[in-house]
């Protein structure tokens, strides 16, 4: 069977904050591939580059020195206008909710669902009420974000992320407000949803409680990529 192709491609990645003598370097020489369908959580202590490197990734930082492909398209040396169309490609999930508080559940995801210009405004509603039931907030469709509870405005998020079948989510300390209960709840409805629409999820976290649901962890250090280890079922570890 042929392997596909990975949806993220990174090779002799480095980075850098600051200019001359205030110049220091963040990442060095990451390689890291993620392929279709594929979910990788990235571990490390604060300050260890996993932010920096999920910014690169996902189009929101330049990418300096090396390569980095999503979809087989090079970001190194991207316009600013080839990053907002890889944005545009790829769903977001933070630490923070980031809702609009003065939307309704189904506004706050419309408005992802509108960035595609051919989709009118009732057929937007109905994608986003149908994507805001698959993570189980159809009683909730016309709630404010104030009238929610953490977890379910962090499922009103997901529901955004994936509305779109990116091909990629970008998730940063997902559960890092929530209780365990509901920060089990929402990292298993990501992965039953990315499991059934082929989407990657490269999930940063800092909460042991939900590693189980990776395919692969991948743990950062000082900048350098210290870990990349295949899931315990196949039993492969490779230090990169």
């Amino acid at each position: 069977m042929m392997r596909q192709e990975p949806v993220i491609a990174i090779k002799n990645l480095n980075h850098y904050y600051g200019k001359g003598a205030l110049k220091k370097q963040i990442l060095f020489d990451i390689n890291l591939e993620i392929y279709p369908g594929e979910i990788v959580i990235m571990t490390g202590p604060s300050g260890s580059g996993k932010t920096t490197l999920l910014s690169l990734i996902g189009g929101l930082r330049s990418v300096q020195e090396g390569s980095l492909k999503f979809l087989g398209v090079e970001l190194f040396g991207a316009s600013q206008n080839k990053l907002v169309q890889i944005r545009r490609n790829i769903g977001y999930i933070f630490q923070a909710h980031n809702l609009l508080g003065f939307l309704t559940a189904t506004q706050n995801v419309q408005m992802a669902v509108e960035l595609n210009d051919n989709i009118s405004q009732s057929e937007a509603i109905a994608k986003s009420q149908a994507m805001l039931g698959a993570v189980g907030l159809q009683e909730r469709v016309n709630y404010y974000p104030d009238n929610l509870s953490g977890g379910q405005k962090q499922r009103i998020a997901i529901a955004r992320a994936l509305v779109n079948s990116p091909p990629l989510v970008l998730a940063d300390e997902p559960t890092a407000a929530l209780d365990k209960q509901s920060g089990r709840d929402v990292v298993e409805i990501m992965q039953a949803l990315a499991k059934e629409q082929g989407t990657s999820i490269l999930l940063v976290t800092h909460d042991n409680r939900i590693l189980d649901i990776a395919d692969r962890i991948v743990e950062m250090e000082d900048g350098l990529l210290v870990r990349n280890s295949q899931s315990a079922v196949t039993g492969y570890d490779s230090k990169s």
